[in-house]
């Protein structure tokens, strides 16, 4: 297991304190705010840890406050419901003795019925795209120092981009990224560790969609950016240390908020998950 894939699962396995209580902490990589897939990741895990025989199948979060990676986060779980067939949790996330997030999930025991799933678009399978490594050789020496030092940084997730990297848009294009990605070392076979992986990689790229077609992206130093809300529906069972095409775009940026979509796809065309999130995307004024 990679050390970042090891940080990772250190990460998402809370500290129980109490019945319904939970410490999470932060990697210590000297950020001045909580990634929030992190925080959507380990609340999941917080829910997780309340039910039996049955996996998540949707979480609904809203983020308030920016998180502190200093100290822990305080995860308290309400149990709002145990059915017979769905069970609901709500999940609120405190630091400083504030809620900085929170999530309602519901899970759900697998049922037979009806079946169908909108198909995976037409791009290359990652074995035919470069590794993120011959992605850093490759980038020019005009890039950002910025946008090198995030590729050459070791990640839990590997990303593929299937197109032109975000940078790397120009203005007009189709707000649309197709991205393959997978967790870079095998992960136990526990659906709900899936499930929380998915979690922490559907905030990595999803906001980023709202930018292609101004020709901008997370890096330029005069923007503010930050996720306001995220939504993700699990659908089918999936693999998050196996290839998954991320499938993303953005139907509306105004008022200093993106909205954003993706969907989830294995390679063979199964569509295992979908997510939406608004975002704060704010420039800077002088």
């Amino acid at each position: 297991m990679t050390a970042a894939v090891q940080t990772l699962m250190e990460t998402l396995d809370l500290e129980p304190l109490e019945q319904n209580l939970f410490r999470g902490r932060s990697p210590q990589v000297g950020w001045q705010r909580v990634f929030g897939g992190q925080v959507i990741g380990q609340a999941l895990v917080a829910a997780a840890r309340t039910v039996e025989d049955r996996a998540s199948h949707s979480l609904h979060g809203y983020f308030m406050r920016p998180g502190d990676p200093k100290v822990p986060i305080i995860y308290e779980v309400d149990r709002y419901r145990d059915g017979r067939s769905f069970t609901t949790r709500r999940v609120v996330a405190i630091q400083h003795g504030n809620p900085i997030f929170t999530m309602a999930a519901s899970f759900h025991i697998p049922e037979p019925g009806l079946d169908h799933q909108i198909p995976m678009p037409d791009v290359p399978l990652p074995d035919d795209l470069p590794s993120e490594k011959q992605i850093v050789a490759e980038l020019p020496d005009t890039i950002p120092a910025n946008i090198k030092r995030y590729f050459e940084r070791e990640r839990p997730i590997e990303l593929r981009p299937a197109g032109q990297l975000a940078h790397d848009r120009h203005r007009d294009a189709v707000p649309i990224q197709n991205v393959w990605i997978r967790a870079t070392s095998p992960l136990s076979n526990d659906i709900s560790i899936h499930q929380c992986v998915l979690a922490y990689a559907s905030d990595i790229t999803l906001l980023d969609t709202a930018l292609v077609t101004h020709g901008r992206s997370v890096f330029d130093t005069d923007l503010m950016l930050a996720s306001l809300d995220h939504s993700l529906w699990f659908h089918r069972p999936f693999r998050a240390d196996e290839w998954l095409l991320y499938a993303q775009d953005s139907p509306s940026l105004c008022s200093a908020r993106g909205f954003t979509r993706g969907n989830v796809f294995t390679r063979d065309g199964t569509l295992v998950a979908s997510a939406a999130q608004e975002g704060l995307i704010r420039i800077k004024q002088e």
